[in-house]
């Protein structure tokens, strides 16, 4: 618990800090929703600069702790709106820390978010040791986008935080950085609505899910691209229209979402940028200023250079391949009804109905935020929201092509980048048309307003519920990891292989799909320590947690030690027929999250 905290307060506080800083930078003093993201951005794109020098990631922690006390001081006499921004702040952080301690509160302990869901953060926890370590890996090798991995190692090497603590506290944090991002929408509202708007976009019902199944860069992405629109909106708001690199933000938060997404993550963003440029001429009759602009985009090209020859080796990644595993851990394709928010369900990947609520509940909350997306759309045009906007309309376009060029993995992220976008567009005229007075003047409210606010305290109310319904079905796996038990998979290939485990990792901690995705390729059986009274017939391997000079069974010898497991191999014949299910790296992706 610790350790995972640790990591929350620590990326949280480096991204506001530096974040803020590089926005001071660009000559505006006063404090800017927008630094949690820019923030995020840079700390992923520095620690990935460093994480690779001598040290194995500790000059990584020493650049960024320099970079904070630069940062403060620079921000020290210059900060404009600090306490304003303190009293807006806290309590959409402190709600949001608690919804995304839900899954640690239910499952009573703190672990590796997602596995049953989805084993994916197995290969990042071994990619991520093996950064630390100064090793290559597989992901290295193929281009993948490592930034929030070197984040963690940072984390580990300056802090001592495990690898495990690391991911769930970036995870966490991540979660309180997207409402407090959102907070640049509604920074005008009262202290209620404000934070309740907040919070239903930034921790939005799929993204909660992801969050569940520890999908960490896909909710980096969608609170990049949340902050790539509202810093779109902001570079034409009074207080930054005049800024030369007002376009400047907005170029840092799309380094950040090439170090953590690699090329995709540009699609949303570049789809926005051109969509809202083409609608700020219909409407104003002249262009972006190209200077404005060009600083933003060199800025922007400088910072990701290096990454280019990486972000062209990645085109070849399996997940872009439409006849690869395109279902991933899914069961099928995702309804796109899930983005608008309000799908009563603990695991989205379900269909309505196949859930404890019956399909009428899934339908009826459909309509009414289908109804409300509509009217926002409308409202949204009106008052001339051209972001907003171009960001759903891009997110929009990115989804059709997912679903009809790609896969179902692949539309599903889709789905959830959209997600905030879509609440932001539902939420940001029905807030600004409420009035929230507890003692209007006389006359009283005006219809409009009435409704206004009715009807978005109950799209809060279910859309808030859905999402707390995710977080409090996240399962979590070990508490640890270790890259050996990996590490014996080309010893026992294909042959079958006894995993004795604790009980309480196959109890409490969903050890078996975890054991099982580890060994992937052979034929595993998993049973607890101490329930077996002799190896399993047609078993050669049994593998253990313990001491080399106490062999579970008779009959076995070490073939390798690898701290915690032992591997021992047994000496007689073995049956040539084997009782252990083979596991496939399909069947581990996918029948276990069944």
């Amino acid at each position: 618990m610790i350790g995972t905290y640790a990591a929350v307060v620590a990326v949280c506080g480096t991204s506001l800090v530096i974040g803020q800083a590089a926005i001071g930078l660009c000559g505006q003093r006063r404090w800017s929703w927008l630094a949690p993201a820019v923030g995020l951005a840079l700390v992923c794109a520095v620690c990935w600069a460093t994480v690779r020098m001598p040290g194995d990631g500790v000059i990584s922690a020493i650049v960024v702790l320099v970079l904070v006390i630069g940062s403060v001081a620079y921000l020290w006499g210059r900060l404009e709106g600090g306490g304003e921004a303190l009293r807006a702040g806290w309590p959409v952080a402190l709600v949001a820390l608690v919804a995304a301690s839900l899954p640690f509160a239910v499952e009573g302990h703190f672990g590796i978010l997602g596995t049953s869901f989805n084993p994916d953060m197995s290969q990042h926890l071994l990619a991520t040791a093996r950064l630390g370590d100064g090793h290559s890996s597989q992901l290295l090798n193929q281009g993948y986008p490592l930034g929030p991995h070197s984040v963690v190692v940072a984390l580990d090497k300056g802090l001592g935080i495990g690898l495990v603590q690391g991911f769930s506290g970036l995870s966490v944090a991540i979660m309180v950085l997207a409402p407090l991002t959102a907070l640049a929408a509604f920074r005008e509202l009262a202290a209620l609505p404000r934070t309740a708007a907040a919070l239903v976009v930034g921790l939005a019902y799929v993204v909660a899910s992801y969050f569940a199944q520890g999908a960490f860069k896909e909710t980096i992405e969608a609170l990049l691209v949340l902050a790539f629109v509202l810093a779109l909106r902001e570079a034409t708001r009074p207080g930054w229209s005049e800024l030369s690199l007002r376009f400047v933000p907005a170029g840092l938060i799309a380094v950040g979402a090439v170090y953590a997404y690699s090329f995709p993550g540009l699609i949303w963003m570049v789809g926005a940028f051109v969509i809202w440029t083409l609608a700020s001429f219909a409407l104003e009759r002249r262009w972006p200023e190209p200077r404005a602009v060009g600083l933003g985009l060199l800025v922007f090209a400088v910072l990701i250079a290096p990454e280019i020859g990486r972000m062209i080796d990645f085109h070849k990644f399996e997940t872009f391949d439409p006849n690869g595993p395109g279902l991933g851990n899914l069961f099928g394709q995702v309804s796109p009804f899930e983005a608008l928010g309000i799908w009563p369900s603990g695991d989205f990947r379900l269909a309505a109905g196949d859930g404890a609520v019956p399909a009428a509940g899934y339908y009826l909350g459909v309509a009414f935020a289908l109804i409300l997306l509509i009217y926002g759309i409308v409202r949204c045009g009106r008052r001339r929201e051209a972001a907003v906007l171009s960001g759903l309309a891009a997110a929009a376009i990115a989804y059709l092509a997912a679903r009809t060029g790609g896969t179902a993995y692949t539309a599903a992220k889709a789905i959830e980048i959209a997600a905030p976008l879509v609440a932001l567009t539902i939420t940001l005229p029905l807030a600004a048309d409420a009035d929230w007075r507890i003692d209007p003047p006389r006359g009283g409210r005006n219809r409009q307003s009435l409704a206004s606010a009715v009807v978005l305290t109950l799209f809060v109310l279910a859309a808030g519920a859905c999402a707390a319904l995710a977080f409090a079905n996240a399962p979590v796996g070990p508490t640890s990891y270790s890259p050996a038990l990996t590490g014996m998979r080309p010893i026992v290939a294909e042959d079958s292989t006894l995993v004795l485990a604790p009980p309480t990792l196959l109890a409490d901690e969903h050890g078996r799909p975890y054991i099982s995705w580890e060994l992937r390729g052979g034929r595993v059986c998993i049973a607890a320590e101490g329930e077996l009274d002799e190896v399993t017939k047609g078993v050669r391997y049994v593998v253990t947690r313990g001491d080399e000079d106490e062999p579970p069974f008779p009959g076995l010898k070490v073939r390798k030690v690898a701290p915690p497991y032992v591997l021992w191999e047994v000496t007689g014949p073995v049956a040539a027929k084997s009782p252990c299910p083979l596991i496939a790296v399909r069947q581990a992706r996918q029948g276990e999250a069944r």
